[in-house]
């Protein structure tokens, strides 16, 4: 299944709308249900999209912030398993529980980079602080 140049951008554009709102949390972009159908929109494929949406919100709804442990990356997650399922091409009971279970995976990586993206940024502000002082 190819894509046009058009359905390409606008996963773009949706996958940096997810990826920002993980972080806003203002309009929901980043949870599953949406992310999903808009990259289903995108592509052509919204009814499947929404069940796997569906089907990721029901296990998105069991992440929490809680303290100090960060939730799985939601936006990451339903992003990349809503793109490897469209590509698969295998709108079956056993594509999409592919598609879940490389959610669940893309969803502990994206945690374990956010770490360290946010270790990484306390070293870029004290730099940055000794810079302006």
């Amino acid at each position: 299944m190819e894509f046009n140049i058009l359905s390409i951008l606008a996963v773009i554009v949706v996958a940096f709308l997810a990826g920002m709102e993980g972080i806003l949390d203002q309009f929901q972009f980043h949870q599953p249900i949406i992310a999903c159908s808009l990259v289903g929109l995108a592509t052509g494929h919204l009814s499947e999209c929404i069940i796997l949406g569906g089907a990721l919100q029901l296990i998105a709804m069991g992440w929490a912030n809680i303290g100090a442990a960060v939730a799985p990356d939601a936006a990451l997650a339903s992003v990349a398993s809503a793109i490897i399922y469209v590509k698969s091409n295998n709108f079956t009971l056993d594509g999409r529980n592919i598609a879940i279970a490389a959610a669940i995976t893309l969803g502990t990586v994206g945690l374990a980079l956010t770490m360290v993206v946010r270790t990484l940024s306390v070293a870029i502000v004290h730099r940055a602080d000794a810079a302006a002082e």
